[in-house]
């Protein structure tokens, strides 16, 4: 059966759903404005757009659920899915720096949605989240790349348990000609996949045979790096240092610029959890930090980042939504606090606080909405009060 000769109704009116109309013509967009003409008893595929929730009253009232992957599951070639916590984007975007020549091509949860990317196309690049994974039941991958899974939209999911779930599911619809390289954590998860696990990036660089020297990439991109260099040498059977070594990091992710006092300040306002933070600042704790924290922390657990930082040299400027949650753990944690509520406040204070040496970082540990139109704009943001800042 062809694909657009399938019978279905979408829920969402977002860039998915839009997508797949587009593919569909004759498909009805649902949200929840529109449950009182909802057909609880509707046997159509219901294709469930990535950002509603399973506790929605359109999905609990839903037969035949599935995601965008399970409707293309059987047009879908061969596929490359990239999941885990953080990294995701830069290496779903690395794989496909690493494999356009080889008629590659990227899309999913970030670019172009799956509904429109080109069928003709050898290999698809597939960045994956976890909600859409909590609504896919048959569609699998052909190399699974996950990263480290740490405490991430907890509100969507409703716990740490469900979120790591719906990351290991690929694991279980995979058979044994697929390959998934997964956190050792879970090695004794149950699945066909053939499975090489890692702790770190020196696992894969010895597992490999790769060079971790020819790499110039630091962590926490070194380990993107290494897994986008990894599909290449399953498929390939090769190694490109050179080609990797060209890729250029997406703005907002641990990106350094100076002020007009030529100190270094750091935008990482893509760090929008827990982990991400932590990472980002792996390469700067044996220097002086001003650190902002804050904004719409999804009910996630924060101690685990005030137990990683409590040693550090620095200072934390609390902003957004969650101020007073960031404040009272640094109470807790015997860490310097400034509450600023707000970002420009924070930028001014931290400019008044920083020595010659110190180091400004902006990497929240939490979403941009409560301020921001998007985690983009709040990086911006800093950017600009930082160059406003006055050189005397």
């Amino acid at each position: 059966m062809k694909i657009n000769n399938k019978k279905i109704r979408i829920l969402g009116k977002g860039i998915t759903a839009l997508a797949l109309k587009d593919k569909f013509p004759n498909a009805t967009l649902y949200d929840d404005k529109d449950f009182d003409t909802y057909d609880k008893s509707s046997d159509e595929l219901t294709v469930v757009s990535p950002g509603i929730p399973p506790y929605n009253k359109m999905v609990l009232n839903s037969n035949n659920v599935i995601s965008d992957y399970d409707l293309f599951q059987d047009i879908m070639p061969f596929s490359i899915w990239i999941s885990g916590t953080n990294g995701k984007t830069t290496t779903t975007q690395m794989c496909q720096h690493l494999l356009n020549e080889y008629d590659s091509v990227c899309g999913g949860n970030i670019g172009i949605p799956l509904s429109h990317l080109d069928e003709n196309k050898k290999i698809w690049i597939l960045e994956t989240s976890s909600f859409t994974l909590h609504y896919t039941y048959k569609s699998k991958p052909n190399i699974y790349l996950l990263l480290p899974i740490t405490e991430d939209h907890i509100t969507w999911h409703g716990s740490f348990e469900e979120y790591k779930n719906a990351k290991l599911k690929p694991l279980e619809l995979m058979n044994e000609n697929d390959v998934a390289i997964i956190p050792s954590e879970f090695k004794d998860f149950k699945t066909d996949a053939f499975v090489i696990t890692y702790n770190n990036s020196d696992d894969l660089c010895n597992h490999f045979g790769f060079d971790k020297s020819k790499i110039n990439f630091k962590e926490p991109f070194l380990l993107d790096a290494i897994l986008a260099m990894v599909t290449r040498k399953i498929i390939f059977d090769e190694i490109n240092y050179d080609l990797i070594n060209q890729f250029k990091i997406d703005k907002h992710k641990v990106e350094e610029f100076f002020d007009k006092k030529n100190r270094l300040w750091i935008d990482d306002s893509k760090a929008t959890n827990v982990d991400a933070t932590i990472n980002g600042l792996t390469p700067y704790r044996k220097d002086n930090l001003h650190l902002i924290l804050g904004g719409d922390d999804k009910g996630a657990n924060l101690k685990p980042l005030f137990e990683n930082i409590n040693n550090l040299d620095l200072i934390v400027y609390a902003i957004g939504s969650n101020t007073d949650k960031i404040v009272d753990y640094c109470n807790e944690y015997s860490i310097k606090v400034e509450k600023c509520n707000y970002l420009y406040i924070a930028v001014e204070k931290m400019s008044n606080n920083m020595k010659e040496k110190s180091i400004g970082i902006l990497s929240p540990a939490a979403a941009s909405l409560d301020q921001f139109k998007s985690y983009a704009h709040r990086g911006n943001e800093f950017k600009e009060l930082v160059n406003s800042l006055s050189k005397y």
